[in-house]
């Protein structure tokens, strides 16, 4: 049902790995783009998701990153270490400069394999949907909602899922208080798919690396049941913006935000174990890096939503 999208880089395998156990239970499927040349990192999390009887799809010709260029790397490790993986599935990127031809070579590369196909530009769709009937492996076609319009989408039908960036990206200093994420948990059906996906609290822009940090920034999702379960965000900033210096003293000033939200009486925040572990950073007066910090509002956002959809 829901199929959050993960660019792989270290913080985003650590936070599927560690709730591998959550996304089974709960149906999800995380999308993995690999964008970091080692693959480590990413075959110890296939391990992980294999070894629960979770699901995952990992993209076999990303667009950004160290195998932009050329996805042999990716497709070796899902044909030698990973072939007898049931639980892993190939994604194909359906681009605007990658013709019919070249996605139908990548798909029969993948054998018997469930293969995905990630619907992100390609303009030539009834031509691709003519194609892929050839491929009774393809099981599922997920579109990124800016590149894909309901024209397009209504080629193809199997399992059909729809990724939409709620995440406004912008320097930290500038984000609001609060501000509006995603209906789609709510509202994916009446859009005529079968599920719902988003970029967690990274959103779609990637980068390789963040710039400095004049400003920390935590970002809690939550859902607003006197607002028709809509999906909001929570953006608690540092008070100290000017200044690239004390990471440390910056997370001190976001969290003590983040807890007295939390703490009050009619937050619509979930108590998360993420929050949990934030609450506990606070006490202990612990700044664990940003990459950690980012994970824990990774994993609350899937959290939140697990804990929303078992609810219905």
């Amino acid at each position: 049902m829901y199929y959050p999208f993960f660019r792989g880089k270290q913080y985003e395998l650590i936070a599927i790995r560690e709730n591998v156990q959550l996304l089974r239970d709960s149906g999800f499927v995380p999308i993995i783009e690999p964008v970091k040349e080692s693959l480590n990192g990413l075959e110890r999390t296939l391990v992980e998701v294999e070894k629960v009887g979770a699901h995952a799809i990992v993209i076999v010709n990303p667009t950004f990153g160290d195998h932009s260029d050329d996805g042999a790397a990716i497709q070796e490790l899902l044909d030698r270490k990973l072939a007898a993986f049931k639980s892993v599935s190939a994604g194909v990127l359906a681009k605007a400069d990658t013709s019919v031809a070249q996605l139908e070579t990548i798909v029969e590369k993948q054998g018997n394999r469930e293969v995905s196909i990630v619907h992100c530009g390609c303009n030539e769709g009834g031509d691709l949907a003519r194609s892929l009937q050839r491929f009774p492996n393809v099981g599922c076609h997920v579109f990124l909602e800016e590149a894909c319009g309901k024209l397009y989408r209504r080629h193809f039908n199997n399992r059909r899922v729809l990724v939409r960036d709620g995440f406004q990206r912008r320097a930290n200093r500038k984000h609001p208080r609060t501000e509006p994420f995603s209906d789609l948990h709510v509202t994916f059906r009446e859009e005529g798919v079968d599920g719902f996906g988003d970029f967690l609290v990274v959103g779609d822009d990637f980068a390789e690396t963040g710039g400095p940090a004049y400003a920390v920034a935590i970002h809690l999702t939550f859902i607003d049941g006197h607002k028709d379960d809509a999906m909001f965000i929570h953006h608690f900033v540092s008070d100290t913006t000017d200044t690239p210096t004390d990471p440390a003293g910056k997370f001190a000033e976001a969290v003590r935000k983040l807890v007295v939200e939390v703490k009050r009486d009619g937050t619509n925040v979930y108590e998360t174990k993420a929050v949990k572990e934030f609450l506990d950073l606070h006490d202990r007066g612990h700044f664990p890096g940003l990459g950690y910090v980012k994970k824990l509002s990774m994993q609350h956002h899937m959290e939140t939503l697990s804990q929303y959809l078992q609810a219905k």
